[in-house]
């Protein structure tokens, strides 16, 4: 029992003392005037500096990098801004190219839809006009009536017929003008559909090659 308990106690001693031998470090650091300083414990000199840690074999075991300066953590956080937009621009337009192979299946998809919608919206283009021919036809009415009152004053169902007119052929004249914009902005949403889709296509041809 003694002996069992002596020899439990020499081997504690040898991994202690295995333990004592492989636990020094070594840190070490070029000080302001460039020269190499080292140390069992980190130096003052390499404080707010670039240090090494050095293992019992002498080599690099770790690095630890110097504090970023107040400008060096701007440039940095400034990076970091420009990096997160650029990723967040890159998966918008992917989410938007997934939108448009969704949406479309071949370029005489995007023909056909730009068709379709030109054409309606040059039926309420049709229909604001023909609205506006037969208002001005309305109106011819009052304004035979008020030639009779020349240099007087209008009866006020005349005035008011007058004008009724007048407001709604500016109503659907703004109607015309907004669809008229619409159609500009619907061909150029095709042609930038239509440029977006070869272009997605293309990539995908060649990535298969």
């Amino acid at each position: 029992m003694l002996a069992a308990a002596v020899r439990l106690g020499l081997l504690l001693v040898a991994l202690g003392v295995a333990s004592s031998v492989a636990a020094p470090r070594i840190f070490c650091c070029h000080d302001e005037s460039g020269k190499q300083v080292c140390g069992d414990i980190l130096p003052a000199a390499c404080y707010g500096r670039a240090y090494r840690e050095l293992g019992q074999s002498g080599r690099t075991s770790r690095v630890v990098e110097a504090p970023l300066t107040a400008a060096e953590r701007a440039a940095k956080e400034a990076e970091d801004k420009r990096f997160q937009e650029e990723q967040r621009v890159l998966n918008e337009q992917r989410r938007k190219d997934q939108a448009l192979l969704n949406t479309y299946g071949s370029e005489k998809d995007i023909e056909l839809m730009r068709s379709r919608a030109e054409r309606n919206l040059e039926a309420s283009i049709a229909a604001a006009e023909e609205r506006i021919a037969e208002i001005r036809k309305h109106r011819k009415k009052f304004e035979n009536e008020a030639e009779f009152y020349k240099n007087r004053r209008l009866p006020a169902e005349v005035a008011k017929g007058l004008r009724d007119a007048d407001y709604e052929i500016r109503a659907q004249e703004s109607v015309i003008d907004a669809k008229r914009k619409d159609m500009d902005a619907t061909r150029l949403k095709y042609d930038e559909d239509l440029r977006r889709f070869i272009d997605i296509s293309r990539r995908a041809a060649a990535a298969r090659r």
